[in-house]
């Protein structure tokens, strides 16, 4: 069983939580063997990562799809517990992750993760300064930068 959690304290709690709910499965009837953090194969390169979400609202209980980018599996789940807190108040304790999994540019459904996927993409620079030789500047000037164009 694959759990996302901060520490081995937590990963040991909800490991004991997720047993409940697959099994019938006490805390005093099992034991824990062992708690190996995974480490990614190619933390380096940038990745497209879906997760299948449950989580519990004031309202009641929703399933959720979500995309990401991101270098390791930790780290995109890691973003997606900070954007379910401000997109939907949800706490780390109301968040179950079903599954996550590396998704092909091909395969993603989100328009904004696809928009990330074109070959040359570029960002706009705004308000950049334009630097002048070294032997015409001056340490002291008596008007502010043009920082637009």
């Amino acid at each position: 069983m694959r759990i996302f959690a901060p520490n081995v304290v937590v990963a040991k709690s909800r490991f004991w939580y997720f047993l409940k709910k697959l099994r019938k499965v006490k805390k005093a009837a099992g034991e824990i063997v062992s708690v190996n953090e995974i480490f990614e194969k190619r933390p380096e390169q940038i990745k497209n990562f879906g997760i299948w979400i449950r989580y519990d609202s004031r309202s009641g209980t929703h399933n959720m799809y979500k995309e990401y980018r991101a270098m390791t599996r930790a780290e995109a789940v890691e973003t997606c517990y900070q954007d379910m807190a401000a997109r939907h108040r949800a706490r780390f304790s109301s968040i179950q992750i079903m599954r996550v999994a590396e998704v092909k540019a091909a395969d993603v459904r989100r328009q904004y993760i696809k928009q990330l996927l074109v070959p040359k993409l570029a960002f706009p620079l705004p308000h950049r300064i334009q630097r002048v030789d070294k032997n015409q500047r001056r340490l002291f000037i008596a008007k502010r930068p043009a920082t637009f164009y």
